[in-house]
């Protein structure tokens, strides 16, 4: 059993709770509670640690069980229950976390005509801070049947504990790929027919009045500047999503929440 907050482990969660370079670095990323341990795929599970309170339930044991980390080598580190208590970046920790190893989607694979031929739709994010907005549009996106998400090198981190809690498990599901700068992605996306929407204070037309049914891509910017100017001017349409009152503009993730549903919307049936 681990009783110290200076061992080596509990150490290096700590810091891959805390710095983005130690866990791109490593290549993992750290997963807290019973829903979010139950859904990581167990292939990609590095390590599962469990106070030891969280042993005397029958029905926490056949959780481990299940995942295939019962009784012996493969069972969990045990650590002592302040120690958990301490390492836990949540209020009322449930008692486990685990190690995932990260993975990229290729860009290839984001544009392939998914399951029932389902036709490509990207999100991309420009220089996105808050991680509840990039939690929150990996968990719409799921939703509303997103190919994948791309992001630019000036993002809030992906797995950031904050962002992984608000995906709700989606971030072991959602294809997500992480690039330098968005535009050196572009001419790919031409190629392969991809039609980019800027959402933008300077729109031409409403969200609603396009047709999302093809290959699509929204860009959406950071949460105080928008788009940079760079990025805005490759887009091939500016669209807007109308406001009454004195709002200028909606949340990230509320206005990549309508725009993505707009496009399932029209992708089962609807009206363009």
């Amino acid at each position: 059993m681990i009783t110290s907050m200076s061992n080596s482990q509990m150490k290096h969660i700590q810091q891959l709770m805390k710095k983005a370079k130690v866990r791109r670095e490593s290549g993992l990323f750290v997963v807290e509670g019973i829903k979010m341990f139950r859904e990581a795929p167990g292939e990609r599970i590095e390590k599962v640690y469990v106070s030891a309170s969280f042993l005397e339930s029958g029905e926490n044991r056949k959780i481990l069980e299940e995942k295939g980390f019962g009784a012996g080598s493969s069972g969990p580190e045990v650590v002592e229950d302040k120690v958990f208590r301490s390492l836990s970046d949540t209020v009322t920790p449930q008692g486990i976390l685990c190690l995932v190893r990260q993975v990229s989607t290729p860009l290839s694979v984001m544009l392939e005509s998914g399951e029932e031929g389902r036709v490509p739709l990207l999100m991309i994010l420009e220089d996105l801070q808050d991680p509840g907005n990039l939690g929150t549009i990996l968990r719409t996106g799921e939703g509303a049947g997103v190919s994948g998400v791309i992001l630019n090198k000036n993002c809030v981190d992906l797995y950031n504990p904050k962002v992984i809690r608000s995906t709700m498990g989606s971030v072991y599901r959602m294809p997500v790929l992480m690039v330098e700068d968005i535009e050196d992605i572009l001419p790919e996306l031409r190629r392969q027919g991809v039609r980019s929407y800027a959402a933008h204070l300077k729109g031409e037309r409403f969200y609603d009045q396009e047709d999302f049914r093809g290959k699509t891509a929204f860009f959406i910017g950071n949460e105080g500047n928008g788009l940079t100017d760079a990025l805005t001017g490759e887009a091939d349409r500016l669209i807007k999503i109308p406001m009454h009152g004195e709002v200028e503009s909606l949340n990230a993730a509320m206005a990549a929440g309508v725009l993505m549903y707009e496009a399932a919307r029209q992708r089962r049936g609807g009206k363009a």
